[in-house]
């Protein structure tokens, strides 16, 4: 087996655990000098190992180490991780969380042993698509050195994989749970094996290891949601209007512009508030268009493998065959139901009095509750497909030249693609009459009318109310390569300060294109389709093209519990038919919307150094990395097919310090200070514009295009901590940080006019990105995890793990006018970051058992901007967040372990607003209760 010279082994040990790229990492890092040898099969092991590898690395990080094999105590690699310090999650759609953040940003790189990976045409792997079983160490690098990746402002989440030489010998592993999802009512799988063996040959040592897992989840999310906010006159219009009719921002019957729409704080919302028509000051309201609720059923599922094989012809080289696969496939229908709730109706009839058919939030121009007549409603049958593979092979190798230079290489290729496909049908129907209310509680009637007893107008089942209305047909096709080169050399010098020097080059050439096709059709009649009268009815298919959502909808909120839509498995399945009935080709082509290849050259240098003040050692790393950059580009436009070609090329170099401080054994000052850049988006690049109708009758469409000349937005980091390690499984720790933001891309918006033929308007408001803003994000993160040594009785194995993250970020955003003109500038907070969030767990563990009781949350955060259409606050918030959740393990036998799991135990309802205000409540939405059982047999 493959041994090192004890300094050599001391300092690759401080390499692997700082998260680098190990291409053979010769023995587990339980085995290296620096660390504590533990067996890991337990919470305290588990964390111990954690904890050891914090304590070593260079860079600022923080681990997750699985129990056993297979036993990270989630299902996919982002729940593992909600639990790390500076780390939230959110998107818990689906019976699971899908985003994470680090420090409140999303930009994050992803790896999978030390390799970037990716997705399709994006620039990093869907974590959530990573299942925790084929997972052994999860590590989470928030300031990084010279080696590794430079993309990604928020940090690296590089996951590791297990390989033949982290056993001693042969080990299996098979693992099953089952896990019940409350709101879909259904018990999914969850299977793993894992086969690993090692043997002496005689022309070496050789390893070979092959883990698969499978889940599948049948899922429901449910949500009721208030429409945004347009404007209205009061019960005494101006000149021109009739009373509470809907004021647009442009009307021929006025002069220029009357309301300019997506304003960063909104309209003004006090009583009496005014705008200017035609020279007078003329109040108006404020109120929700529509009311809109959505049950989302689906299921998805997610193959992984992992097979590794390793072989070590002496003691000074090793190399290292991998193959990793990652798969989703997701099925997901849902059923629509959309009011409006505005002067698209009617007001005759309700009262003499208008203002008994609204309530105003008390000192405020806005409409809390209202009633109408003749409301329009539809109901859609949203039928969506995704598919995604994704392979990555290396091979590589690890030697011991000399004494004094280690050289390690390898050669990556990876490809993914990624396929969805939308299909959708609406029927329409105008309600007798509709009542709604905003607050933080929603909730919207239908109501009968008493003068036609043979029909309820109230009854959202009955289909004979409905008309076919419009169809749409869609998809899409994301392709993208890579092939990437390494190679890294250490060299260990005599000197008496610097002890090593690292140097290496990374060469990648990546290739992303895109394909979609989308068509739309008018509602299905016999004179603009094929049909005829009866194909065009709604009620022809009753017997099995009608969907029924007919229990447990939203019982926290008054809305109706059941109603009608067209099954989309139905529409799939007959697609052939219907868009022949509407006219549409079955046969419609994907077209190619971009093609482009970026060339990535990285050279970095680093030295390790050490020396004593006060007798205290002091270590550290210093280093640059220098970044070239060439992406060439062929975007086709979607209306003419023109091509338009491009090329950019970006040159960076990249400075680093670490600083290590050893006051004590126990206490450990750091400071780092590092420097990331993120490039743009393959998408943002895109010059081409895309136009989209106007489907909801605002009176404009919207558009949206990229912008070839975006730079790479850079972020200095800093990072100043104090770590005291003072016991088993104990530590605690208090980290300053900052980061200076440069280039942040934003969105520019501006009116334009277009005809575009069979569209409904040919006015869009056009948004596109620039790098046009600079952001400052700083904060603590508190550490603390105590497992007491010296308690008796039953109380023996009782332990808290803790983090705590308080974050203050600010965004300077240009504030553009209607002609894309930068008119000024207004500061806010940075997307996704939510100032303060933690995460308590108290663990129990005794000899044949464990247990955690984990709570996380985070404070409210800005989600992301509303379309710039309507006069509410431009930024979306979304209220605070947490789960509870409980994990119990029973080790049955030593080779037959039992769990049990459960998440979101008190059944969360969560709330979004805009411009995080009472008055501007938005979407609420019910996540679902987890519950597990599984077994794991290893020996």
């Amino acid at each position: 087996m493959f041994k090192r010279s004890l300094l050599s082994r001391s300092i690759a040990a401080s390499i692997a655990l700082a998260g680098l790229p190990m291409l053979a990492q010769a023995q587990d890092t339980q085995d290296e000098p620096l660390l504590e040898e533990v067996v890991v099969t337990g919470i305290r092991a588990s964390l111990n190992k954690a904890i050891d590898i914090k304590r070593e690395s260079m860079d600022v990080m923080d681990s997750i180490v699985a129990e056993d094999i297979g036993k990270l105590p989630d299902n996919n690699v982002v729940e593992s991780l909600q639990r790390v310090a500076g780390v939230q999650v959110t998107d818990r759609a689906g019976g699971e969380t899908n985003v994470v953040s680090i420090r409140g940003l999303t930009d994050v790189s992803t790896t999978v042993n030390g390799r970037t990976i990716f997705t399709a045409s994006g620039r990093a792997v869907a974590l959530a698509d990573i299942p925790s079983t084929l997972v052994s160490r999860v590590d989470v690098v928030k300031n990084r050195s010279a080696e590794t990746y430079e993309n990604g402002i928020a940090g690296q989440i590089d996951v590791h994989t297990f390989r033949p030489f982290d056993f001693d010998g042969s080990r299996v592993s098979v693992s099953a749970r089952g896990i019940y999802l409350e709101e879909a009512e259904a018990m999914n799988p969850t299977i793993s094996a894992l086969f690993s063996d090692r043997w002496d040959t005689g022309a070496g040592e050789f390893g070979a290891l092959v883990n698969v897992s499978y889940s599948e989840t049948e899922y429901r999310d449910q949500s009721t949601t208030p429409g945004a906010q347009v404007v209205f006159a009061t019960e005494n219009p101006p000149a021109g209007w009739a009373p509470m009719e809907r004021i647009q921002p442009t009307d021929g019957r006025a002069d220029g512009e009357i309301w300019t729409p997506g304003l960063e704080s909104g309209l003004p919302t006090d009583a009496g508030s005014t705008f200017n028509i035609n020279g007078e000051q003329v109040p108006y309201y404020i109120s929700r268009d529509a009311m809109f609720m959505s049950d989302f059923t689906g299921e998805r599922e997610r193959p992984a493998a992992n097979v590794s094989l390793q072989f070590a012809p002496n003691d000074r080289s090793e190399y290292t065959f991998e193959a990793f696969y990652n798969g989703y496939r997701n099925e997901g229908f849902n059923s629509l139901n959309f009011a409006f709730v505005d002067w698209w109706g009617s007001l005759g009839g309700l009262s003499d009095d208008l203002t008994d058919t609204f309530e105003l939030y008390e000192g405020t121009n806005v409409i809390k509750e209202r009633t109408i007549r003749d409301g329009f409603t539809f109901g859609s049958g949203d039928y969506s497909t995704g598919k995604t593979d994704s392979y990555v092979y290396a091979l590589g190798g690890d030697w011991e030249l000399t004494d004094k230079l280690n050289l390690k290489s390898e050669l990556v290729y990876q490809d993914s693609e990624f396929e969805s496909s939308f299909i959708a049908m609406r029927s329409t129907n105008v309600r007798y009459e509709t009542y709604a209310n905003f607050s933080n509680n929603p909730s919207i009637e239908f109501r009968d009318n008493p003068a036609t007893p043979d029909v309820d107008e109230g009854d959202q089942s009955d289909i004979s109310q409905y008309a076919m209305a419009e169809m749409y047909d869609s998809g899409t096709r994301n392709e993208g390569s890579a092939v990437t080169f390494t190679a890294d050399a250490e060299y260990f010098t005599d000197g008496a300060f610097f002890k090593k020097i690292d140097f290496g080059i990374r060469h990648d050439v990546r290739d992303a294109t895109e394909y979609a096709r989308t068509q739309d059709a008018a509602p299905c009649d016999v004179v603009n389709t094929t049909g005829d009268a009866a194909n065009c009815q709604f009620s022809t298919y009753e017997d099995d093209g009608i969907a029924y959502i007919n229990s447990g909808f939203m019982d926290a909120l008054d809305v109706p519990r059941t109603w009608a839509v067209v099954d989309g498995p139905y529409l799939k399945a007959n697609r052939d038919y219907f868009t022949g009935l509407y006219g549409l080709d079955a046969n419609d082509p994907l077209l190619e919307e971009f093609a482009i290849e970026e060339t990535n050259t990285a050279l970095y240098v680093d030295a390790e150094f050490e020396t004593e003040i006060a007798g205290k050692r002091l270590d550290g790393q210093v280093g640059l990395r220098y970044v070239d950059v060439t992406t060439d580009t062929v975007f086709t436009d979607q209306v003419d097919f023109s091509e338009t070609e491009g090329s950019t090329d970006n040159q960076e170099l990249l400075s680093f310090l670490s600083l290590r401080y050893n006051l004590t054994d126990e206490l450990i000052a750091r400071f780092n200070y590092g420097e990331t850049l993120r490039m743009p988006g393959f998408g943002d690049l895109n010059p081409t514009i895309n136009y989209f109708d106007d489907i909801t009758n605002i009176g404009y469409g919207t558009a949206t295009g990229g912008n070839a000349d975006l730079q790479p937005t850079t972020s200095q980091n800093y990072d100043l901590s104090l770590e005291w390690y003072f016991g088993d499984a104990s530590n605690a720790y208090v980290t300053l940080f900052q980061r200076d933001i440069e280039g942040l891309v934003v969105g520019f918006r501006n009116r334009v006019n277009r005809q575009i033929e069979g569209y409904e308007t040919d006015t869009f408001i056009l948004s596109q990105p620039d790098n046009a803003s600079d952001g400052e994000l700083s904060g603590v993160e508190i550490g603390f995890n105590y497992f007491p040594e010296n308690l008796e009785g039953y109380w023996d194995g009782l332990g808290v793990q803790s983090s705590f993250t308080f974050l203050d970020s600010e965004q300077v955003n240009p504030v553009t006018n209607s002609e894309g003109e930068v008119t000024s500038y207004e500061v806010g907070p940075m997307f996704g970051v939510s100032d303060t969030s933690y995460s308590v767990a108290v663990a129990y563990e005794r000899d044949t058992f464990d247990a955690r009781l984990a709570y996380v949350w985070r404070e409210d955060f800005l989600n992301n901007n509303e379309a710039a259409l309507f006069a509410n606050p431009l930024g979306v918030y979304r209220d605070p967040q947490s789960s509870l959740d409980f994990q119990f393990s029973y080790n049955a036998t030593d080779e037959l372990v039992l769990t049990f799991d459960a998440t979101n135990l008190t059944d969360e309802v969560y709330q979004s607003r805009y411009g995080n205000s009472d008055l501007h409540t938005f979407g609420n939405w019910q996540i679902s209760r987890t519950f597990a059982l599984g077994a794991r047999y290893s020996f």
